[in-house]
């Protein structure tokens, strides 16, 4: 595949070119848990939703091991490839795939070794645990292949081939789809199937990305030296997509434990259905910030500030116009997101109309909350990149999921995203005001 001048080339177009693979490659990543959510609740029932819900943040914690070092160390190689430094960007690359590799195992044998007391720690159930127990079993054994895929479209996307990066991530989205149904409705494996054959199309899509290293436009090339430094480097820059990613996983876990106490279940299966719809936002979102990180990157390293500025006010742009769309859908049509993973009860549908509307409102500024962090990462600066992420992902979701419940009840819970992205808006506009004036 002919690869992209990020150096040269006008900026609209090096970011259009992206835009479209980006957005399909970590909206199809997206699908992955949305196809199993709609063809679990059609064939399971709610409690097979809530029990996946509640073992979302490890498929979140998985991903974003492989967000860390591939973003974190695909912005670093992009950037020395920008200098013409190529054996740097190559060392890079290496320590980047050794660290990957390395917590990969280690992920995995944790898992299976405590895996009852992991998944007890993430809300388990007895009521819910003929569905867990399925379901974690299969994802925790799989977990090198969710981290190796992030990690290869991070990489891919930054040598140049976005179009293979989409290729691979949406051949493992319909296998994907296409297994659900098979393994759910046809063989009847219930939580099992769904997750193997999330696994399975995952599978695909790492061995789709690593048909990369065989293309003569790769220069994704080993180099043996190592070093911790680079490693720490690789580390510090990742760090703000690994709790970008995790974050998700955590604010889950913290909002299933809220809504047991505040209202049970019941309140779990409300969130599952918000939970993954917001996924797919995210995705989204997160594609088109992705976009630009190469452009970002690479004119950075070659010291071309004025492109930068132009990629940053296009992708602060496109991604505000996408964040009003969200909202927009998520107040006129609750009800019909509701439907799209279950048939929901009078009960099921009345408090799920007021959560999406008071959730959703969220995303009028979340997306711009992402962009700022991503250009922050991709210009080597990721303290103001962590501060970004810490505050929307972990600090103010913390605090405000403890606090507005209790005044405000169970709606508080539905609003505490929405004014940690408020929040957080504010603090990026600061950062971005002072790094541009």
């Amino acid at each position: 595949m002919k690869q992209i001048n990020m150096l040269e080339s006008p900026v609209r177009q090096v970011f259009f070119s992206y835009l479209v693979p980006s957005i399909s490659a970590t909206l199809v990543t997206s699908i992955y848990i949305l196809a199993d959510t709609m063809m679990i609740g059609r064939g399971v029932g709610g409690s097979g939703i809530a029990a996946m819900n509640i073992l979302l943040p490890l498929y979140n914690t998985y991903f974003g091991i492989g967000m860390m070092c591939g973003v974190g160390g695909s912005v670093l190689f992009g950037f020395s490839r920008g200098r013409g430094d190529e054996k740097r960007a190559r060392s890079y690359f290496t320590a980047a795939l050794c660290v990957v590799l390395a917590l990969s195992a280690v992920f995995l044998i944790l898992g299976r070794i405590f895996f009852n007391p992991l998944i007890t720690f993430m809300g388990n159930t007895p009521l819910l645990n003929e569905y867990t127990v399925p379901y974690g079993t299969v994802l925790t054994t799989a977990a090198p292949m969710f981290a190796l895929s992030s990690f290869l479209q991070a990489f891919v996307r930054n040598d140049g081939a976005p179009r293979l990066a989409m290729a691979g991530v949406i051949s493992g989205g319909i296998t994907n789809v296409i297994l659900d149904y098979v393994f759910i409705f046809i063989m009847k494996w219930g939580m099992g199937g769904a997750m193997l054959a999330t696994a399975t199309g995952t599978t695909l899509t790492v061995l789709i990305l690593s048909s990369h290293f065989l293309s003569k436009e790769n220069h994704l090339k080993p180099i043996w030296n190592v070093s911790l430094k680079k490693v720490l480097e690789i580390f510090g820059n990742g760090l703000a997509s690994f709790i970008l990613e995790v974050s998700n996983g955590f604010v889950t876990l913290l909002f299933n434990r809220q809504l047991l106490a505040y209202v049970g279940d019941l309140g779990v299966v409300v969130y599952g259905i918000i939970s993954n719809t917001a996924l797919v936002v995210i995705s989204i979102s997160n594609g088109m910030a992705q976009a630009v990180q190469p452009l970002l990157s690479a004119n950075y390293g070659a010291g071309k500030k004025d492109r930068v500025r132009q990629g940053l006010g296009l992708g602060i742009r496109v991604s505000l116009a996408a964040g009003l769309i969200f909202t927009a859908l998520g107040f006129f049509f609750p009800t019909q997101l509701a439907y799209l993973f279950l048939e929901p009860t009078e009960e099921i549908l009345s408090m799920a109309v007021t959560a999406i509307r008071l959730y959703f409102l969220a995303f009028l500024v979340s997306e711009w909350n992402i962009m700022c962090s991503t250009y922050f990462q991709s210009v080597v600066q990721p303290k103001r990149s962590l501060a970004i992420t810490l505050l929307r992902g972990v600090v103010l979701n913390t605090v405000l999921v403890l606090v507005l419940p209790a005044i405000l009840g169970v709606n508080g819970i539905w609003l505490v995203v929405t004014v940690s992205e408020f929040i957080t808006a504010a603090v990026a506009f600061f950062f971005i005001r002072r790094e541009t004036h």
